[in-house]
């Protein structure tokens, strides 16, 4: 542990031995014997903790505690004394003391309570900063982040808002592909319009074209009542199909008829029906996959994928893991009424270290987890789903045995275990790495003109594999 504190006692004796107890164990040690000399210190310097005897000539510990506190709130005071009784601690902690021992200090004792005072200004001041980042981090609608992956779709969604044409959203299971939706809904030109939104895995195939486009009376049993599907309902507005590798194979022509032609026909009726709605689709799936193993017809991929927006799963996205984190904290916190700050240093690191298989809704339900878990006003390790509180860090990227290679081979696979992580997607890859795609591109030729096995792997061949003994 490392800090800097301030020790105040009128016996100098006392200010060294307090200076030699912490220095020992690695504080930056002050101290000064008058209440003067000490907030001249405190108005002066960087200051991580204050230790203060409770008995000063002049003035007392607790009236240069109540002082501090007013002027530099974010120090913590410990008040040192001879007379522990439960009346001057309760003192002490009214005049906003941060905790309260009695002399002859016990160092081991001293020692950690100063360790915890200079760990909890740490926290307040990465709960400060986290804070200022959520506030000054980028929005478009709902999303949230101060992620250079990110910036491309936020780029996108605001150019394209105001476009007619239809948009497919892409991006591993809870990465946020509704959010996108409805932020180029609300940014665009239809934002007074209806936002209607329907799951197609979730609705049985049976009534999913009723659903979508709606019924007449007695169109089948049970149809009592004319229904306006959700491509009428959504007039005027966004019509956002989630799911959309999921829709039934036999539903397929009849919705790429209605997006060609801007109109549909009501099952049982006779005649069509127009409507205007700006169409987002959205999908985890591999569409170009499912169009060659013939789950999912080529034409209409076309119509649906005007414009691709491709988000990246929450593991690329760097301290935007944090960033959402005291996002959600804050939110959970303020709805159940729980006096809940932040992270502690030790969770936030394993927070850091999670995959985050379920990307942002996963984290959000890991945050609200802790929150109704959290015995103290920070979320801790122990407060973490048991997944979360085993996973390991990732070996370094440099660290591959012993080997000494050239700048440029590191650069090289640096380069491929990128473009592995975000599924050969070179435009993603290339956002990560900070360059354009015609560098990527480049980079990558010249790999492949390596004809070393993992420039075999950068242009999607297999590895070799030994052959088996005759």
């Amino acid at each position: 542990m490392s800090g800097r504190v301030l020790v105040v006692d009128d016996d100098a004796d006392m200010c060294r031995l307090v200076e030699a107890t912490l220095a020992a164990r690695g504080f930056d040690v002050v101290w000064r014997t008058t209440a003067a000399d000490a907030f001249a210190v405190v108005e002066s310097a960087d200051l991580d903790a204050v230790v203060t005897d409770l008995e000063l000539p002049e003035t007392s510990g607790l009236a240069l505690c109540e002082r501090i506190v007013a002027h530099r709130p974010d120090v913590p005071v410990t008040v040192l004394t001879a007379f522990g009784s439960f009346d001057t601690a309760v003192a002490a902690l009214r005049a906003g003391a941060w905790d309260f021992i009695t002399k002859p200090p016990q160092p081991d004792v001293l020692a950690h309570t100063v360790a915890r005072a200079v760990e909890h200004r740490a926290l307040r001041g990465q709960i400060r900063r986290l804070r200022e980042a959520v506030a000054d981090a980028r929005r478009v609608g709902g999303l949230l982040t101060a992620s250079a992956s990110m910036a491309p779709v936020l780029d996108l969604v605001a150019r394209v808002a105001d476009a007619d044409a239809s948009v497919l959203v892409v991006g591993e299971s809870g990465t946020g592909k509704e959010l996108v939706a409805r932020a180029l809904h609300d940014r665009g030109r239809r934002a007074a319009g209806p936002f209607v939104a329907v799951n197609c895995a979730a609705v049985p195939e049976a009534l999913l074209e009723s659903e979508l486009f709606g019924h007449v009376r007695g169109a089948f049993t049970g149809a009592a009542a004319a229904r306006p599907g959700l491509f009428t309902e959504a007039n005027g507005g966004t019509l956002f199909l989630d799911e959309i590798g999921e829709l039934p194979l036999p539903l397929q022509p009849k919705l790429l008829r209605a997006l060609q032609e801007r109109r549909v026909r009501p099952v049982g009726a006779d005649t069509e029906v127009p409507f205007d709605a700006r169409i987002v689709a959205a999908t985890h799936h591999d569409l170009d996959a499912a169009v060659a193993a013939g789950r999912f017809r080529q034409d209409l991929h076309f119509r649906l994928d005007v414009i691709r927006v491709e988000l990246p799963p929450l593991r690329a996205r760097g301290n935007d893991v944090l960033l959402l984190a005291q996002h959600f904290v804050e939110r959970c916190a303020a709805a159940t009424g729980t006096r809940v700050l932040g992270l502690s240093p030790s969770a936030a690191r394993q927070l850091l270290r999670y995959p985050w298989p379920g990307n942002v809704r996963e984290l959000q339900n890991c945050i609200e987890r802790a929150v109704a878990l959290a015995r103290f006003d920070r979320i801790g390790v122990e407060d973490l789903p048991e997944k979360v509180r085993r996973a390991r860090p990732a070996p370094p990227a440099a660290a591959e045995g012993a080997e000494l290679v050239p700048l440029a081979e590191v650069e090289r696979r640096h380069i491929l275990r990128v473009l592995a992580s975000v599924g050969r997607n070179r435009t993603r890859a290339a956002a990560i790495l900070g360059v354009d795609r015609k560098t990527l591109y480049r980079k990558l030729r010249s790999y492949a003109r390596s004809r070393s096995p993992d420039a075999a792997c950068a242009r999607g061949a297999k590895r070799p594999t030994a052959a088996k003994p005759a």
